[in-house]
């Protein structure tokens, strides 16, 4: 009896942070893994700590939030790994200050690298998911998304939009055998969090009824349960490790 091809995952914004952690724990749990970065050294290192461990796995440098790099990108993992089995929209871009000194660019910008990107992955792996009846889909949005955030006002736009299109998404194909769920972590000790000043996190981390700022691993877990058949019955919906930051 032939041995079982293990299944793929493509995650964007792997290269460090809360996307590492969760290539490097879906590759533990038997993926093969499709590890995407705008860093092309980012997601190669990546690459390599999986493979070194006894994983599978290649990098793929693209930026999301473009129509022909995700069309590249995408055609470059079918023609490594095959189907996509599972995608996690993990890309982000941070950027802090309030409303009035936010400018248009940097407002684009983060819609563009969060949602765009999001639009445009699943655009690109969904068709072959449909076509199969299978897949499963995790958008990483954020707490702030669900409650704001003071001189966050873009970021926490664009993980709203994300929860929503999450939503609706699920609606519309989870009868098809594709499931959408969505990960709003909360302060999370990652690259994003740390460039955030001294006085938010301090502040930020006062608010915690935990006491502390999760960890990438413990966003990881999240995903792998929701990718997992012990996450079947999730629709449509977020999960949220957020220390007690969101209770809903």
């Amino acid at each position: 009896m032939s041995k079982a091809v293990a299944k793929v995952a493509l995650v964007t914004g792997a290269g460090s942070g809360i996307g590492a952690a969760i290539a490097r724990r879906l590759a533990r749990e038997g993926y093969r893994v499709a590890v995407n970065d705008l860093r092309t050294e980012a997601c190669q290192r990546v690459a390599q700590d999986i493979a070194g461990a006894g994983g599978e796995a290649a990098a793929f440098t693209a930026d999301v939030s473009s129509e022909s790099a995700v069309a590249m990108m995408a055609e470059a993992v079918r023609a490594r790994f095959g189907v996509v089995h599972l995608l996690v929209n993990n890309a982000g871009h941070g950027h802090q200050a309030s409303f009035l000194d936010i400018s248009l660019d940097q407002f684009e910008r983060m819609f563009a690298v969060h949602v765009r990107g999001t639009f445009l992955m699943t655009r690109a792996v969904l068709p072959a998911m449909l076509e199969r009846g299978e897949g499963v889909i995790v958008n990483i949005a954020s707490q702030l998304g669900q409650v704001g955030g003071v001189e966050l006002v873009h970021y926490a736009g664009a993980k709203g939009a994300i929860i929503a299109m999450t939503k609706s998404l699920a609606r519309e194909v989870s009868t098809r055998g594709v499931r959408v769920n969505a990960v709003a972590p909360g302060p999370i000790k990652t690259p994003l969090v740390e460039a955030l000043s001294d006085d938010w996190k301090k502040a930020k981390a006062a608010e915690l009824p935990l006491g502390r700022f999760g960890e990438p691993g413990e966003v990881a877990g999240a995903v792998v349960f929701l990718a997992s058949p012990d996450g079947a019955l999730f629709v449509g919906q977020t999960l949220g490790p957020n220390s007690g930051d969101v209770m809903l």
